[in-house]
């Protein structure tokens, strides 16, 4: 596995994204990960790794800047909201790093998927309605409101991994964004885990009355989700 830093600027910032290569002649498909509400961390590098070894470049993003981590919930919320209410911002910064990643000489182009966690599911689903040649998008426990019409074909697939009981995604979102999907003619799927909250891949994240509960039965299960996803939008075509 070889990894290494991406550097680029955007808007006079300095953004990176952590890359992981598998090793072996390439080029590779490649899945861009965004991260969770508190910037990427040694959780999305990880996740990165985890890809590289089964055969995918793995590519965890950066959203807010080079040294722009929330060291509290209160900073991690501030600097989600920011990007959130600000949705032009965010799609841009979506682009570039994805425009970014798709030129590494390790990739294939042509293979791209993307997933993410909390914010990042939001964000994963978001370069898919953006119109982003993504071949699939997986969000993990990922927030679900849609914001605006973007009018854009959605081409890739859309795979939502959801706690049942997840407080921060209630169950009127979940109805506002199927009725989205349905409207665009989405090809995507959600499957539910039961009696599973917030940040269910996340062990560090136990948090019970901020609504964060790991669940290893569900982390389990999501991560064999995502790789059957995947072997399935980039399986040849029959």
């Amino acid at each position: 596995m070889i990894e290494h830093r991406l550097a680029y600027d955007l808007d006079d910032h300095p953004y990176d994204v952590f890359v992981a290569e598998p090793t072996g002649p390439g080029p590779h498909p490649v899945v861009i990960i965004c991260h969770a509400f508190s910037g990427r961390q040694r959780f999305e590098e990880d996740k990165a790794r985890a890809l590289a070894q089964l055969g995918y470049v793995g590519a965890a993003v950066d959203l807010y800047g080079v040294g722009q981590r929330g060291a509290d919930r209160a900073q991690s919320q501030a600097l989600m909201g920011a990007l959130v209410q600000d949705p032009e911002t965010l799609r841009r910064r979506l682009r570039r790093a994805f425009d970014e990643v798709t030129a590494l000489p390790a990739v294939d182009a042509t293979r791209a998927a993307g997933i993410g966690f909390c914010f990042g599911g939001l964000c994963a689903i978001l370069m898919a309605r953006m119109g982003l040649p993504l071949a699939g998008v997986v969000s993990f426990h990922g927030l679900l409101k849609v914001g605006a019409s973007l009018g854009h074909e959605v081409t890739g697939r859309i795979l939502v991994l959801h706690g049942q009981d997840d407080p921060m995604v209630p169950p009127e979102d979940v109805a506002a964004f199927a009725a989205e999907m349905q409207r665009v003619h989405a090809d995507w799927q959600l499957h539910a885990y039961p009696h599973t909250m917030h940040a269910f891949t996340n062990p560090a994240a136990n948090d019970p009355g901020f609504g964060t509960v790991y669940n290893p039965v569900a982390d389990r299960r999501s991560w064999a989700e995502m790789r059957a996803f995947l072997a399935e939008v980039w399986a040849p075509d029959d």
